[in-house]
């Protein structure tokens, strides 16, 4: 019997609330996405009459795409430029309250920094023959661009390639001005994209007259002066409010190369960049040819000031130097330096002679210098072959791998921690950590003495020392209680040099052998003289002393084996005549740097040579270039000098026979070496064929000599 059902039970007012809710909202769904459809579906026929077809797809293909890689572009050139900017977060406008005096070592005026960037005029004070010279010349579209003259740079790249060499140059005043202001001279691609957006960035935040006066004010014109204003009292004695067209002309042609175009060094070829100049404003419409006439018929003539050279690599060093030590609150100053005028220029000649001499055929273009005479004074700094074409110091602020010249460094640790030059150690191949260095020659030897394998610049035996015996943070100390102040990478391959050091930081370095093991007495300002007399720091009085960094024994050590590289190794064209010296060469990988770095009792100077744009040279080693460039400087610096011994080694003098004794003792080791070569050399000949050569030159040799063939009988003796 089927039993009725039971009766349904109602629903709670909950249960129906969320049957509700559930309902509204898959309706909504529904509804939406019914909507969305149609909204879809109006978009899609809409966007159908903007469609192309054939051609005109193709262009808007390609503008698409352009656009995609010009804005992939834009963000990749933003994040190479996003450093530069943070110069600008500085009071950049402000100029050096310093006026300081630079006297050399005895007591002669050799320039001046900073009161001579604060003397200006107002563009608006200046002739207007003076600013239509300079933008005729510099940038003739500076009031119809931003920042960039893409006509100009069109206009620039024209007449170059037409004259197959470098005749005009592309760059706007404001690209000049954020180069002064922000940048240096070395010429990479990094440094143009930042130029470029830091004069986009000036262009926005300055007025056209305010870009110029700061150009005007700030650019270098030669003979140590900073600004047109300085420039025209230098070189006409008189203000730029009175300049005539052919000085305005004359000046104008001083912004592409003051050093060379400078009147008072070279006054023909002054004028004749002076003429250029006229030119220029004849054909920018600025001019008239009959106005220009007159400049041209009568050329201005300069003030004289003699040959008088500025060392300003050296003053802007010392310049440092001054704000880092003259004492709160005196800013009008006369620095008395070390500087010494014969000793610059014999460095500067040595340098140009050989890069003149053989810079193209080891394709090198720049070099620096730094001399430091043993107590510490600091005689000549070399930052570049032309401070008008390039302010960039590269003696006291480029960081360059050092290659070998690092070694010292290594070896000193050591000697520190017990060895000596006659320790023994395996030369042959090694492996850290993957990293497997090779020697210059490409092969190995066996067991070595550290003599021979410093001497023989040997690759192996100092990564051996690091690996085995001491490890990098003994090696890294060392360097940087020598004086070091370069960042030096905490990385095994610092023991080769990979690091970057400055020139100014290894001829501090070095000087330790020369000045008995001590540390801290380099200096380029002995004393700081208000204009009342009154002195307020003594480098003698005020200067932390000295103190030891090697010990004697170490010293000792290290200056044997420096001596012998320039007798037996790989620097023969460092050695100075009758003079004994030490030193140690260097070249990083691809030839892209080259040192040398030596010393004596007297003096210790560092040379590095190689290109801006980091490009190799043509197989240039320390023990070519920048040793011969050492050895002419050193041999006038130790003329007529009282000599003074190394550290550690008995004499100044170079002993003639013990120097022929190590040559010939260098010269029999070779000659075994190929002997027990030829000695382990499998015959290629038999026995026999052996012997019959043998005989057959036997028979030659006792052979009679033949009788001369008789006279020829001439046509009368017939």
């Amino acid at each position: 019997m089927v039993k009725p059902s039971e009766p349904r039970k109602k629903r709670g007012p909950i249960a129906a609330w969320f049957l509700a809710l559930d309902a509204w909202i898959d309706s909504s769904l529904y509804e939406l996405g019914f909507r969305a459809g149609r909204f879809w579906e109006a978009a899609t026929i809409f966007s159908r009459k903007f469609r192309v077809k054939g051609w005109r797809r193709g262009i808007f293909e390609v503008l698409s795409e352009g656009f995609t890689m010009g804005a992939a572009g834009s963000v990749v050139m933003l994040a190479l430029a996003l450093p530069a900017f943070q110069d600008t977060a500085g009071d950049w406008r402000a100029q050096d309250d310093f006026a300081v005096t630079f006297l050399d070592r005895y007591g002669n005026e050799i320039g001046q920094r900073g009161i001579i960037q604060r003397d200006s005029v107002p563009v608006d004070q200046m002739p207007d023959h003076v600013i239509k010279a300079v933008l005729a010349t510099e940038d003739r579209r500076f009031f119809d661009h931003y920042g960039i003259d893409v006509f100009g740079l069109a206009r620039a790249l024209t007449q170059n390639v037409r004259a197959n060499t470098v005749v005009q140059g592309g760059s706007s005043i404001t690209q000049q001005l954020a180069k002064n202001l922000f940048l240096n001279n070395e010429r990479t691609l990094e440094r143009k994209i930042k130029e470029a957006f830091l004069s986009l960035w000036l262009e926005a935040n300055l007025s056209k007259k305010e870009i110029l006066q700061l150009y005007l004010d700030r650019s270098y014109m030669g003979g140590g002066t900073f600004g047109i204003e300085a420039a025209a009292d230098f070189y006409f004695g008189k203000s730029v409010k009175d300049l005539d067209l052919a000085e305005a002309a004359m000046l104008a042609g001083l912004f592409k190369a003051p050093t060379k175009y400078a009147p008072h060094i070279n006054l023909p070829a002054a004028r004749a960049r002076a003429n250029v100049v006229l030119n220029n404003l004849v054909d920018s419409g600025f001019m008239t040819e009959g106005q220009v006439l007159e400049a041209r018929l009568h050329p201005a003539d300069v003030v004289d000031r003699g040959e008088r050279k500025s060392p300003d690599y050296f003053l802007d060093w010392a310049f440092d130097e001054v704000k880092r030590i003259a004492p709160p609150g005196t800013h009008s100053l006369v620095a008395h330096t070390t500087f010494d005028a014969n000793i610059q220029k014999a460095a500067e000649e040595s340098l140009e002679f050989h890069l003149r001499q053989f810079g193209k055929e080891y394709n090198v273009s720049e070099g620096a210098l730094v001399v430091i005479e043993t107590n510490g004074s600091v005689r000549a700094i070399v930052g570049g072959r032309d401070y008008g074409a390039s302010q960039f110091n590269r003696a006291t602020k480029a960081l360059r791998q050092t290659g070998s010249s690092f070694k010292p460094y290594v070896y000193a640790t050591a000697m520190e921690h017990g060895f000596t030059p006659d320790s023994v150690v395996s030369g042959g191949a090694i492996n850290w950590g993957g990293w497997a260095p090779k020697n210059y020659s490409g092969g190995f030897g066996g067991k070595i003495t550290l003599l021979n394998a410093f001497v023989r610049s040997i690759n192996t035996v100092p990564v051996r020392l690091a690996k085995d015996y001491l490890s990098i943070p003994p090696i890294k100390a060392m360097a940087e209680a020598m004086g070091v102040e370069s960042p030096l990478e905490s990385h095994k391959t610092m023991v080769l040099g990979t690091s970057g050091m400055t020139v100014m930081d290894q001829a501090t370095g070095y000087s330790v052998f020369a000045q008995d093991g001590f540390v801290g007495s380099r200096h380029g300002i002995t004393q700081l003289v208000t204009h009342t007399g009154k002195v307020v720091y003594d480098w003698a009085k005020d200067a932390p002393p000295p103190h030891r960094v090697l010990s004697e024994q170490a010293l000792r050590s290290m200056n044997a084996m420096l001596t012998q590289v320039p007798v037996i190794g790989t620097a023969r064209r460092a050695a100075l005549p009758g003079i004994v010296s030490g030193g140690k060469t260097g070249t990083t990988q691809s030839y892209r740097d080259a040192w040398y770095v030596g010393f004596t009792g007297n003096y210790t100077a560092a040379v590095w040579l190689g290109n801006d744009d980091f490009s190799p040279t043509r197989n240039m080693t320390g023990g070519s270039l920048p040793a011969m460039v050492w050895q002419r400087l050193m041999a006038y610096a130790h003329q007529n000098i009282d000599l003074k011994p190394i550290p550690g080694i008995d004499r100044p003098f170079v002993d003639d026979q013990v120097a022929a004794k190590a040559r010939e003792a260098e010269k029999k080791k070779a000659e075994d070496e190929a002997a027990k070569a030829a000695a382990e050399r499998p015959p290629v000949l038999s026995a026999r064929t052996t012997q019959v050569l043998r005989d057959l030159t036997k028979l030659l040799q006792d052979a009679p000599a033949l009788e001369p063939p008789p006279e020829p009988q001439t046509l009368s003796a017939l």
